[in-house]
């Protein structure tokens, strides 16, 4: 493969962009921004490839992905490859497998990690799909994927749907490790012996278990504000929780700790609990207990 189609040259689209043209494959982008866009059109980008094209797709997942397949399939030829690469949800890649089928359009989808440092570091890859289109790919997957044993960033985990599945896994997990650092950084701040807070995660960075590349960006969030006071603790979710825990709950797999972050996020966007109302409510109504009054 001497030919790249990217489609989304956003924070993670453009880097993905420089590193693969760094490993000399030509890769030929399109973003609405065309200020970053290498083609005016999608149209132009498909005319730019020569048959058979592959094309990634790396744009926000739901409509707008379900929009840029549903209009690459019109466009595209038999023996063409589509891969999606966002964080769709797997439920939607065999949809749009066989909507491309019908076409004889090929599908992968893949599951993509390594965020803004991806194109320094490398980006792990989850691949789902024909053994055949992922053979076809690898040039690209392993320009893509850090340096090392093929192994360790890469991984072709299935059938179609396969590696959008194992990175919402991912993600959640991820959901858990932040949710643990989080609670062991708030219980040292409460702490009346613990003085150098930022001092004592810096410290857990080597020859500890709990040493990660998340510990080092957690380190590296102090660094700039020690007691993160210039921020709001305020976080959204993006899907990818949600979807493990709902997975969760199909399979009969329980994933407390998942879950539990999942919510504290939830919790994270309210000024005031109802469910606490509700409760202080109930201690006075059966024991008489004090209740704060409402500002």
């Amino acid at each position: 493969m001497t030919q790249l189609g990217l489609i989304g040259l956003g924070k993670m689209g453009g880097n993905m962009r420089d590193r693969v043209r760094a490993a000399g494959i030509e890769v030929v982008g399109y973003d609405r921004n065309p200020d970053v866009s290498d083609v005016a059109s999608v149209a132009d980008l498909v005319s730019a490839l020569a048959a058979p094209r592959t094309i990634w797709v790396m744009v926000p997942a739901g409509e707008i992905t379900a929009s840029v397949v549903a209009d690459l399939a019109e466009r595209l030829e038999p023996g063409d490859l589509v891969i999606d690469g966002g964080n769709s949800r797997f439920t939607e890649d065999a949809r749009h497998a066989a909507m491309l089928a019908e076409r004889g359009i090929r599908f992968l989808d893949v599951g993509v990690s390594g965020g803004i440092w991806g194109l320094e570091n490398g980006y792990g890859l989850m691949v789902g799909g024909d053994e055949a289109d992922v053979e076809r790919t690898m040039p690209v997957f392993d320009a893509l994927r850090p340096e090392g044993p093929r192994e360790e960033g890469f991984v072709h985990a299935g059938g179609v749907g396969a590696g959008h599945y194992v990175k919402m896994v991912h993600n959640g997990i991820e959901y858990g490790l932040m949710q643990a650092y989080a609670e062991g950084f708030e219980l040292l701040e409460a702490s009346p012996i613990v003085s150098n807070v930022p001092g004592s995660f810096k410290a857990w960075q080597r020859g500890t278990v709990i040493r990660s590349w998340l510990l080092d960006l957690m380190v590296r969030a102090l660094d700039a504000d020690d007691d993160l006071s210039d921020i709001e603790g305020y976080v959204e979710d993006s899907g990818e929780g949600r979807w493990t825990v709902e997975e969760a709950i199909a399979n009969a797999v329980p994933l407390p700790v998942i879950s539990a972050a999942l919510f504290a996020r939830f919790e994270s966007r309210q000024d005031d609990s109802p469910a606490m109302k509700a409760v202080a409510a109930l201690r006075n109504q059966f024991g008489g207990h004090a209740v704060k009054p409402a500002e």
